[in-house]
């Protein structure tokens, strides 16, 4: 058999493969709820997602001053990016990252502080 026939063969095949995982694996995400995170930002934040949330006492003024939300820092928190040149990544026993992102249609920055089980939200700031 050629080769030209050979990678035909192969192309359709692997196409066809490529073709059902993606129905598989999108049909099994949708029924549990399980999203699949590979790359380090998606796997921070849902890290950072996943722990008890706590605020720093400045942010919980501000909450409770109606200035902020705790939707929106939930929201920051989902579609930011964390910036990892600029967050301490080796730090004990706590990371300390900094996520960029929009909070309330303003470009904002926020250091959260990751521990083992809790995640502290410990300061905003605007960069606008």
């Amino acid at each position: 058999m050629a080769f030209i026939k050979r990678l035909g063969y192969f192309l359709v095949g692997l196409s066809i493969g490529i073709v059902f995982l993606t129905f598989f694996f999108k049909k099994k995400s949708e029924e549990t709820g399980v999203s699949f995170c590979y790359f380090p930002n998606c796997r921070t934040l849902k890290d950072i997602r996943s722990k008890a949330f706590v605020y720093a006492p400045e942010i919980q003024q501000m909450l409770e001053g109606q200035m902020l939300d705790t939707l929106d820092v939930k929201v920051f928190l989902t579609e930011g990016d964390v910036d990892f040149s600029a967050s301490d990544t080796k730090s004990k026993p706590c990371k300390t990252y900094i996520v960029e992102g929009s909070l309330q249609k303003r470009p904002a920055l926020m250091q959260v502080r990751n521990c083992r089980d809790t995640a502290t939200l410990e300061k905003i700031t605007y960069t606008d």
